[in-house]
This record gives structure tokens, sequence and C-alpha cells, in this order.
């Protein structure tokens, strides 16, 4: 079932539920839109009741904002919390999954968090990208230069090398990429940009975590979700064999874990 419903500034955001038991909202990163984790969600909603939206400036749903606010995104996850009665757990991947403990650190209403390879950085010693990454992106989007966005964002945020880009851009999925370039730069602010882990919000967190990575990702998202993992308190790690950072292509690999995590 769709819905529509409002965030707090007036952003309208396209909501699916489906199955039957508690609530759990899965949260998917760039370039992600509710199609994206509907095989995760199909996975799940034999147990649950599986919520998905298209995060704001992407898919069906708007954006009324006059600036990028990491605190809009968190009013959006707000306002779906509530259209589904007011609590639930949640799931996040990749930028979806700092989303989702944003939520958590900021108090929403929520039962259990679990993420997949949120991209912090570890420590400061790791690289990260440009400090006026987000300056440019949201420039460049604000120029109406979908194509460009995307290979901005690829380039100098994923570090994808251009030749690979050059490839991306002749296939088929091109296109569903540079549809998601307007809702970039949120991606960009919510890792601020790919920011050390905030330890000591991290560390507040007083619902039960679990932190998920695959033993095939690259090592800097291994460390970021190992961190979360040591750091909230009484969190749980899992390490999927075989597994990278695309394992929402592979949801029924996923789904058990997380059905026994939310119980």
């Amino acid at each position: 079932m769709t819905a529509t419903i409002t965030s707090r500034d007036g952003t309208t955001l396209a909501v699916d539920t489906a199955g039957q038991g508690a609530p759990v909202i899965l949260v998917g990163g760039a370039f992600n839109d509710r199609s994206t984790v509907a095989g995760l969600g199909a996975e799940l909603a034999s147990g649950f009741t599986v919520v998905t939206y298209d995060r704001r400036g992407r898919g069906a749903s708007d954006d009324k904002a006059d600036d990028y606010s990491v605190a809009n995104e968190v009013d959006d996850l707000a306002a779906v919390i509530e259209h589904v009665g007011g609590r639930a757990s949640l799931f996040g991947h990749s930028s979806g999954a700092i989303l989702v403990l944003e939520g958590a650190m900021r108090g929403l209403p929520v039962d259990r968090v679990a993420v997949y390879e949120p991209p912090y950085r570890a420590d400061e010693q790791q690289p990260g990208p440009p400090a006026d990454l987000y300056d440019r992106l949201a420039a460049v989007v604000a120029a109406g230069d979908r194509d460009g966005a995307v290979e901005l964002f690829l380039g100098e945020a994923v570090g994808v090398p251009a030749e690979a880009i050059a490839g991306m851009k002749a296939g088929e999925a091109w296109s569903f990429l540079a549809n998601k370039a307007p809702s970039l730069p949120y991606d960009v602010l919510l890792s601020t940009p790919w920011q050390v882990m905030p330890f000591d919000r991290i560390a507040g967190i007083g619902v039960p975590v679990l932190a998920i990575y695959g033993d095939q990702t690259a090592p800097n998202l291994a460390a970021g979700t190992e961190a979360v993992a040591a750091t909230v308190p009484g969190a749980e790690l899992t390490v999927m064999p075989g597994e990278d950072h695309a394992v929402l292509q592979r949801p029924a690999a996923l789904a058990p874990i997380l059905a026994a995590f939310y119980g």
C-alpha cells in the first residue's frame, strides 16, 4: 500500500507499507529509492510490517527545503515513524545507516536499529573526500547538471575511477542514477564529508544496535562499521561472508540476520 505523507517543512514523502507484525522501516543510501530496498522488504514482510519510503528529493518524494539539512531528513524519518503508529525499528544502508543512527541519537521513538556499512571514518588518519565537495556538488545540482553531479559524487565521494564512470554512463542504469542526483548533497551532508564518527553521541544511543558489514567490502567501510559496534553500549557486530557494499542486490542473505535481530 502506497501513501503520501507530509514532513515538518511541507515536503511530501511517498511511503510503501507491506506485511504484518512489528513495523520495520528500511532506509537506503545514495542513489537508492524505495524500489532499491523493496527486495529486502519482500523477504521480511512475512514477519514484520515493512515500511519503505523515498527520501526527499528522489523518487516520488519532493523537497520543500531552501537549503540542505540533516535535520530535515531526520524530520522525514520522524514523519514516517508517526505514520506507522509512532514507534518502529530501523534499518539503514550506507548513508541511510548514518541517517537512522542520527534518528536514534536525536531521540526518535525507535526500538532497534540495524545498520549496514555506515560510511563513517573510524579515525582522523583515514583519508576523506575534499572538504569543499558539498559546496561544489550543491552548485552542480543547482545548475541542473545531473550527469555532472553523479560523476562528481562517484569520483570524489566514492572514489570510482574516471574510466569506470565513463563505462557506467554508457550503461542502462545511468538514467536511474542521474534521477537521484538532486538528493546527493544530502548524502554528503550526512557524512560531512565522510566525517570522523561522533563517538560521544554514538555512545549515547540507548537502544539495541546491530552493525553489519561484508568481508569483501572496502576496508574503510569495515572499519566504520566496527567502530559503531565498539562504541554503542551492548551493540552486536555481524560480518557477512562473501558480501560487499551491494548487499541489497542479494536480500535473501541479509534478511534472516535482520529478522533474528528484530525478533
